[in-house]
């Protein structure tokens, strides 16, 4: 009896032992997994400390190239003697002339024995399909702010980018010397964005340093007197928070192109990223193109990044990044691999144009004067060999032989490749710009831009009455001191199109503009935006004259000089009214044996108001085209003559009624 009763207790204890020593086994296995999975995952993140794959984004004019041009003279790169010049790493002639980076450059630059290879990229919208390839070939970014001006558009969309590739950012607030800096706030803006932007909790714990580029300065304090003469905290924080690549050179080689380059001696040139393994000089490699082929090549040329040189180098590791030549038809986001291990990685994700205009070849009655390249073979031949390098654009061929359809990113995008094309020796005409409308889900959508401006208070309500006459909607509306006030709207960028030039002459050229794409929306129907005012039409063909101009000016503002040539249907001037004019400009006055009491009077006339090219683009109509030649840019009616172009515009107004 006693044994029973005695029995569930010694059941309990033996149940209780039991459970004891499976729990302390399963410990010991979990505890023996645990030590293996950290000896092998230290096996597997074998780092190359010796490295560090940066990427400098920012807005527009907030100092990067600036601060990658110091970082450059107080590295152990350059020689002593080596004179550097204002924003070096800005080589294009359009570049420099602007102000602006379009292309993404890279340079490398010794800090400690550790390489820190630098890519300056774009800080235009317009040029994001740079900066979207480059962060696939870094580790990490550094985000340049200014003190004053804060988080923009821009910094928005380059942000937004490297966040999604999980980079580790570092931020830089540049100009902490600017009187008007408010760095504390400027933190703050830049904290709240990364929130807005799905940053995770490693990301949001981002290291700031404080700089001042242009003066050489920087300090891991906000005081502008705590500013040292030296870049040394800003190259500390990239080598300590910007992870080191992960070594795995023993493995088969990947290596993906992000950027595009042409040389005369060895043709075209991948530049990208080792992502895996190793390349040598003489190796028979497999490229697997976008379209799923292969093709064998041998690598010729091996090229590495050395301050602002490219250096010959005879083999590269996982990590480096580099140039490759060998493979004349290689193209952005193709994979080099070993033959015998083709494993390609994921095609580059680059954005959809947004904007798209025609481009023709020049046929007006002043076509082959004054360019080199003229036909349609020279300038289509052209327009390829501008997709070689620049993924964001699109060319299409059209019903005629004469004509494309060019997309791109938006409007600087397209007048920059206009631009580069005149200096090149081409002539064309190009078409209004307007917005590539798609259907998504059954609903036609248009692309919507993101706008932020800057103004002076008085002219507040002038700019939010004329974005919202343009269908644009106010998110956000801050005075930031100083009678400053900072307005966010969401517009349709058909109502942003020849929007520029009437917001400076409604701010008296106070107000700061600037828009980014936001997203595809249900289209708005009815026409948005458009030129107001009509053109003044030349009737005749001849030279300008004073006493024209003389007569025309109470018509509106002239855009030519006395003595230009024109031509019938060739604009020379905006009219005061909404409706186009057609003018002769080239009548002289009459001569008569009649002394005039005026005779002696000089002939004055208004400055013209010449525009620049991207002036003439916003200035566009539907029925118009802009005439580019190297020494000339002119606007002129598709249909030259008066009474054709009547007929036209009769035919148009009847089909639409109906």
């Amino acid at each position: 009896m006693q044994i029973l009763m005695e029995l569930p207790y010694f059941l309990m204890k033996t149940f209780t032992l039991i459970k004891a020593v499976f729990f302390a086994c399963v410990c010991g296995i979990i505890v023996q997994l645990e030590i293996k999975f950290k000896n092998s995952e230290e096996i597997m993140t074998k780092l190359r400390e010796d490295i560090r794959n940066i990427a400098i984004i920012a807005h527009v004019d907030h100092g990067k190239t600036t601060l990658v041009d110091e970082l450059l003279k107080q590295s152990e790169t350059l020689d002593a003697r080596t004179e550097l010049a204002e924003r070096a790493m800005d080589s294009n002639d359009i570049e420099k002339e602007r102000g602006i980076t379009i292309l993404a450059k890279n340079t490398a630059v010794a800090y400690n024995g550790t390489r820190i290879n630098i890519m300056d990229t774009p800080g235009h919208a317009d040029f994001g399909g740079e900066v979207e390839r480059i962060m696939k070939m870094v580790d990490g970014v550094v985000l340049v702010v200014d003190a004053y001006e804060g988080t923009m558009p821009q910094t928005r969309f380059v942000l937004k980018k490297a966040l999604e590739q999980d980079l580790v950012p570092i931020v830089v607030v540049n100009k902490i010397d600017k009187p008007s800096a408010r760095p504390a706030e400027v933190v703050d803006e830049v904290l709240e964005l990364f929130i807005e932007l799905g940053a995770d909790d490693d990301q949001l714990d981002f290291p700031v340093v404080y700089a001042s580029a242009i003066n050489g300065t920087s300090s891991l304090s906000d005081d502008p007197a705590d500013q040292e003469k030296t870049m040394a905290p800003i190259f500390d924080t990239i080598i300590d928070h910007i992870p080191a690549p992960v070594d795995n050179s023993d493995e088969p080689l990947q290596f993906q192109v992000s950027l595009l380059d042409y040389n005369d001696f060895v043709g075209r040139i991948g530049i990208g990223r080792v992502f895996r393994g190793t390349v040598k000089v003489g190796d028979q490699v497999t490229l697997s193109k976008l379209d799923g082929t292969t093709k064998n090549f041998r690598v010729t040329k091996l090229f590495g990044f050395f301050g602002l040189e490219r250096r010959e180098i005879n083999e590269a590791k996982a990590g480096d990044l580099i140039a490759v030549s060998g493979m004349e038809d290689i193209f952005v986001g193709e994979t080099i691999t070993p033959t015998d291990a083709i494993e390609p990685l994921p095609i580059l994700h680059i954005d959809e144009p947004t904007l798209q205009m025609t481009f023709l070849v020049n046929n007006s009655p002043f076509a082959g004067r004054e360019g080199k390249w003229v036909t349609s073979r020279k300038v289509e031949e052209r327009l390829q060999a501008e997709l070689q390098t620049d993924v964001s654009l699109r060319v299409d061929p059209t019903d005629s032989p004469d004509k494309w359809t060019v997309s791109g990113r938006g409007e600087l995008h397209l007048s920059i490749l206009i631009e580069t094309m005149r200096r090149e020796g081409y002539e064309l005409q190009v078409s209004r710009p307007e917005v590539i409308v798609k259907e998504i889900d059954g609903v036609k959508c248009e692309p919507f831009e993101r706008v932020q401006i800057d103004t002076p208070e008085e002219y507040q309500g002038s700019v939010i009455q004329s974005l919202s006459e343009r269908k644009g909607e106010m998110l956000d509306m801050i005075s930031t001191g100083n009678g400053q006030t900072r307005l966010v709207f969401l517009v349709p960028a058909r109502g942003l199109i020849g929007y520029s030039t009437e917001f400076l002459s409604m701010t008296r050229g106070y107000g700061i503009m600037n828009h980014t794409f936001d997203q595809y929306l249900p289209l708005i129907p009815g026409e948005i935006g458009g030129r107001h005012r009509g053109a003044l039409v030349s009737i005749d063909a001849g030279k300008a004259t004073t006493y024209s101009i003389m007569s025309i000016e109470e018509r509106g503002t002239i855009f030519v000089n006395p003595g230009t040539e024109v031509y019938e249907g060739m604009i020379i001037g905006e009219n005061s009214r909404e409706n186009d004019l057609t003018v002769n400009i080239t009548k002289a006055k009459q001569m008569t044996n009649v002394r005039s009491a005026t005779k002696d009077q000089t002939a004055v006339i208004k400055t013209p108001r010449i525009l620049t090219l991207e002036e003439s683009l916003e200035f566009l109509n539907d029925d118009e085209y802009m005439e580019v030649t190297p020494e000339s840019i002119r606007l002129r009616k598709q249909i030259l003559n008066k009474q054709e172009r009547e007929k036209a515009n009769k035919k148009k107004k009847s089909a639409a009624a109906e």
